[in-house]
């Protein structure tokens, strides 16, 4: 397996609603809020971890397969080697474009020369440098605080209140993807932009009913900007 080429597809995530990824910190101090964000540890500035938008992505891709509930074990977990093997046709080459592009259990050891390594790497995505210079000229924050309700359908009156932070709609992070190329790969590119286009239509993050997580991906380069442009997913 020879390793062509590395293209990072670069640019910035703009975020059209409040978005929320949760901090996972289960200590309540008095006078914070109880469903924090996740801030980088040193700067205490919010980010997108990378992490999130693979996980997003995979799952509206296997989503759009149409094979998550077709899963050889029958769990809700991701495509795997063993669900590879059950299919044919065109399923078999979109569930392997997938498991290319972000790679297999390591408990996975079958025929993994078919796979080899996973191609797209998301690096986390701090928030942009010169959108965070015209907000400290402005002196507004990168957090906000929204409570939440519940309504009581009788009596018309407010339940259980929580505040939740978020970051605020218009918050710029700029975006770095690596997709290697090895000999023989095809149409993978095209498969990543797919989910790209995928969360735009969708969402990022927590409490996307609520209308939470929208964002917009701007790309640097102009190819990729008409490549995502023309990308119609479903």
């Amino acid at each position: 397996m020879k390793l062509l080429s590395i293209k990072n597809l670069t640019g910035r995530i703009v975020l059209q609603s409040g978005l929320h990824i949760g901090s996972g910190d289960s200590e309540m101090r008095i006078g914070g809020t109880d469903n924090p964000v996740v801030k980088h540890p040193y700067t205490l500035e919010p980010y997108i971890p990378g992490s999130s938008i693979k996980g997003k992505v995979r799952s509206l891709l296997e989503l759009k397969s149409g094979l998550i509930g077709r899963r050889s074990n029958g769990d809700g977990g991701p495509l795997g080697l063993k669900d590879l093997e059950s299919l044919e046709g065109d399923e078999r080459l979109e569930c392997m474009g997938i498991l290319k592009l972000f790679g297999i259990s390591g408990a996975d050891t079958d025929e993994k020369s078919e796979i080899g390594p996973s191609r797209a790497s998301f690096a986390d995505c701090m928030l942009d440098e010169n959108w965070k210079k015209q907000e400290f000229m402005s002196s507004q924050g990168f957090t906000e605080i929204k409570s939440e309700n519940a309504i009581d359908r009788i009596k018309g009156t407010a339940l259980n209140p929580r505040f939740s932070e978020r970051v605020p709609a218009g918050t710029e992070f700029c975006f770095t993807i690596g997709l290697k190329v090895f000999e023989g790969d095809q149409g993978l590119e095209e498969i990543l932009l797919q989910g790209l286009k995928l969360l735009e239509m969708d969402a990022l993050g927590g409490s996307g009913s609520r209308g939470y997580g929208r964002v917009r991906f701007e790309f640097d380069e102009e190819e990729n900007r008409r490549a995502f442009a023309s990308t119609t997913p479903l």
